[in-house]
């Protein structure tokens, strides 16, 4: 058996790396700057070790963009480069100087970005040609020229920066023009660069100073106007700190810095953990529509040492959550070169069960510490606890005693406050505890009038994502069934020991049942005779609750194939109502019972919101006709 080694040819592998590095052009502006904040920081670090002496000055990253020359420097005033370490870290492919430098410095309190020695590269994704204009740090240096076309040669010589630090000027390719535009580099820094720890100036804006008020006979001043650095980041954000450096002003300041036109959140999280993972943010509870039930998967942002990273944080953050918005920053979570995917990881999954947990905290502690404030913000946070209880089981386990139900008349119960409530009176024969609910006032008005003239409580599940959630609950609760008040007579929901006798005998109980099959044309209807209260309406139009819930979640796209199924409804008949019992007066013409018959059908369907069209325009008719 022979052994070999693999040959790897630079001249082939150069050109994937410019193309393919990374999954997003625009990436490339995001890598130099960070480049030149690593390289800021440190400096730092190696001022505060005593390494370099005297002052600092002003730390500035610049980015500056000079259309006639179509070129886009960025420039820093961090540690620079000697010869020798344009030569070991510049032409040589993925040897990180960052890395090298956090090995050597594993105590420094300044963070270092960069991990894999590539983000220069970066740069010819959008360069015909990279020039590098370095001045080191250190005593005696001699200033560093490096230029390149993207080939596999380059060209290094005696440069001409005369100030510590280093230049990356980008001659920008004519497919990359738009690179060119003030308006397109100032959107790509805010949009990665904006929270970066070193100042980043981008050109100049006006700033105005109003005239102060003219004191009595006095002339008024004109205001004062000029120009002052325009820089595009806030190099200390909110998350960076403390939570006992901040007030309930700075949190609400911070959020509307990252969503100007978003409403005032409820309230906010601080995360600020340091093992056995690094996690800094702020996660933000937003006000939320429930019947617009919508995660948008973009509304929080990841940050590695405050360089945006992304906003796809499916692995990270619970997909229940994703409804949050913020920020988190960390340098432990294991990105590929792009910094665009994250890799699966244990860390990921522990940050993702630590993050599911706080916020879990953070409900419970509003609820003990002001259940009335939590009752409050409940419209607006029970989509995001029902959709955790449903997806995640310890969120299950934390939050189901802080879960509430509301019921039509808009009180708010934990679901163990509820069961007590009804209890006794909502009891079948079986002995389960039946909890009626409702899942819209108007429509089933009547149903909800008839369980509470029974002394009945409903509770009102008006959402999209009820459906899954009384599902997910049902079996959980010991002895409680879930039922919704229009699927059958308020007798038959609630079933007790004592049963309503019927008026009519058998035979006259088929007579009613072939004469409303005579006059229902739906196939979808299922007619049947049921003892009920003489003060029950006489006709009543129910789904039965097996096949409604089934159809309702997979209508919410549950994966149900019920979804699918045609509408089936059952028409009850109550045969112990007295017009109904009209109807077998044999001195009565049949026409006119057959009208009578089809006139309490549609009477039911329009309560149920089921009469449309041509049908309802006869049943107006029909009315009027009646009413003669």
């Amino acid at each position: 058996m022979e052994k070999g080694t693999i040959n790897v040819q630079t001249e082939n592998i150069f050109p994937i790396i410019k193309r393919y590095l990374y999954s997003d052009q625009e990436i490339f502006l995001r890598e130099l700057v960070s480049n030149a904040v690593d390289a800021t920081q440190k400096l730092k670090t190696l001022s505060l070790r005593g390494e370099v002496k005297g002052e600092l000055g002003e730390l500035l990253i610049e980015v500056a963009v000079d259309k006639a020359a179509k070129t886009l420097t960025i420039s820093d005033r961090g540690i620079g480069m000697t010869k020798e370490e344009v030569e070991k870290y510049i032409t040589q492919i993925a040897f990180s100087s960052a890395q090298e430098f956090l090995d050597k410095y594993k105590d420094s309190e300044q963070a270092i970005i960069g991990h894999f020695g590539l983000g220069f590269f970066s740069a010819f994704m959008v360069a015909d040609k990279v020039e590098i204009q370095t001045n080191s740090w250190r005593e005696d240096a001699q200033a560093v020229r490096w230029i390149c076309d993207g080939s596999t040669e380059y060209e290094i010589g005696e440069g001409d920066r005369a100030t510590r630090g280093t230049d990356i000027i980008l001659h920008v390719g004519e497919e990359a023009a738009e690179y060119l535009e003030d308006s397109k580099i100032e959107e790509l820094l805010t949009k990665y660069c904006r929270f970066l720890p070193v100042e980043i100036k981008f050109g100049t804006k006006t700033q105005t100073i109003p005239a102060p008020e003219p004191k009595e006979g006095e002339e008024a001043e004109e205001p004062q106007t000029f120009e002052v650095d325009n820089i595009i980041n806030d190099p200390k954000p909110a998350w960076t700190k403390k939570p006992n450096e901040l007030e309930q002003e700075d949190y609400i300041a911070f959020y509307r810095q990252l969503y100007p036109y978003a409403p005032e959140p409820l309230f906010w999280i601080h995360l600020n953990v340091d093992y056995p993972f690094n996690l800094t943010g702020i996660l933000y509870f937003p006000k939320t529509k429930n019947q617009n039930f919508e995660v948008r998967k973009d509304r929080i942002h990841l940050y590695c040492n405050q360089v945006f990273v992304t906003d796809q944080l499916e692995q990270i953050v619970p997909d229940f959550l994703m409804m949050l918005h913020g920020v988190i920053d960390s340098p432990d979570i294991p990105l590929n070169v792009s910094r665009s995917y994250l890799q699966s990881d244990p860390e990921v999954k522990k940050i993702n069960k630590y993050i599911s947990k706080k916020v879990a905290d953070k409900l419970g502690e509003l609820f003990k510490n002001d259940r009335q404030n939590y009752e409050e913000k409940w419209e607006h946070i029970n989509i995001l606890v029902k959709y955790g209880m449903i997806t995640d089981d310890k969120f299950f386990t934390r939050t189901q005693k802080i879960c509430l139900v509301e019921d039509v008349d808009g009180k708010l119960y934990t679901v163990e406050e509820f069961t007590e409530a009804v209890k006794e009176q909502q009891t079948n024969k079986n002995g389960e505890t039946v909890f009626l609910y409702a899942t819209g006032d108007e429509d089933q008005h009547a149903f909800i009038q008839s369980a509470k003239d029974r002394g009945y409580k409903v509770l009102k599940f008006d959402t999209i994502l009820d459906p899954h959630f009384i599902n997910h609950m049902e079996p959980k609760l010991e002895k409680v069934t879930f039922k919704r008040v229009d699927a059958d007579t308020i007798d038959n929901l609630i079933e007790k020991e004592d049963k309503i006798e019927s008026a009519l005998t058998d035979e006259q109980q088929t007579t009613v049942k072939e004469m409303f099959n005579g006059v229902i044309t739906s196939e979808s209807a299922i007619v049947e005779i049921k003892a009920m209260s003489p003060t029950d309406r006489p006709v009543l139009i129910t789904r039965p609750e097996f096949m409604r819930r089934m159809k309702d979640m997979g209508n919410i796209g549950g994966g149900s194939p019920y979804g699918q199924m045609p509408d089936m409804y059952h028409v009850l008949i109550n045969g112990n109502h007295p017009t109904v019992n009209s109807l077998l007066n044999e001195e009565t013409a049949q026409e006119a019972k057959d009208q009578l018959a089809k006139q309490l059908y549609d009477l039911a369907l329009l309560q149920q919101n089921m009469l449309k069209g041509a049908d309802l325009t006869n049943f107006i008719n029909r009315s009027i006709e009646l009413m003669k």
